[in-house]
């Protein structure tokens, strides 16, 4: 998120957390070499895994005391049971990465995937660090942040035959994903950045290059 400073939780924290998040272009990037099929095969057990943990951790007493003392310093205030029950971040993203890749084709959610990621964490930590103007419910500083890393994951992303448009389609994507993330629509942006960026490229796509083989990368593995 690209929050305004906030004294209810420290840089430090949020750098780790950032660090653990950045880890996630795992995803992408393996997706990129695997089969639908074969990411699907990996990451649906995986998020399975943790989000029973996390509903463990919200309904088994036992359970939510042993995570709050093994990482209730990573937890976001609004994720801690005592402001109600909401699942951590990590759970939405493996959520969010599972959903996306069995809805999209590979070109669209391993770049919309790879904003989240990216876009979000620089957006995070430049937004706490030196935010001061506001920006809708961020920072504008947050927000440039996120909008400028977004358009250097669209130049690096896999294309389908890196035509011009395509760079273009993932620009307007971005800024789309830009606004939503200051916006905080009130769904988790981990689930609302990538799928309006998603959605976006999906449209656009079919929209100003209807010929294009949207699935191309799909039947490359």
């Amino acid at each position: 998120m690209t929050e305004l400073p906030n004294v209810e939780h420290s840089y430090g924290s949020e750098l780790i957390r950032k660090g653990i998040h950045l880890s996630s272009l795992s995803i992408p990037i393996v997706y990129y070499f695997l089969s639908k099929a074969g990411a699907l095969s990996i990451l649906i057990p995986v998020t399975a895994v943790f989000l029973v943990a996390d509903v463990a951790r919200l309904y088994h007493e036992p359970s939510g005391r042993l995570f709050e003392r093994a990482f209730g310093f990573l937890l976001r205030p609004h994720e801690r049971n005592d402001r109600g029950r909401h699942l951590t971040g990590a759970s939405y993203v493996l959520l969010s990465a599972t959903l996306g890749v069995l809805i999209f084709p590979k070109v669209i959610a391993i770049t919309s995937f790879g904003i989240l990621i990216v876009s979000d964490s620089a957006a995070a930590l430049i937004g706490r660090r030196y935010g001061r103007h506001p920006f809708m419910r961020k920072s504008a500083e947050g927000t440039l942040a996120f909008f400028v890393t977004a358009l250097a994951v669209v130049a690096i992303a896999p294309k389908i035959n890196y035509l011009p448009q395509e760079y273009l389609i993932g620009g307007a994507s971005a800024l789309l994903g830009s606004l939503v993330e200051a916006i905080s629509v009130g769904i988790d942006d981990n689930v609302s950045i990538p799928f309006s960026i998603g959605a976006a490229m999906w449209i656009l796509y079919a929209l100003f290059l209807p010929a294009l083989d949207i699935f191309k990368l799909d039947t490359l593995t």
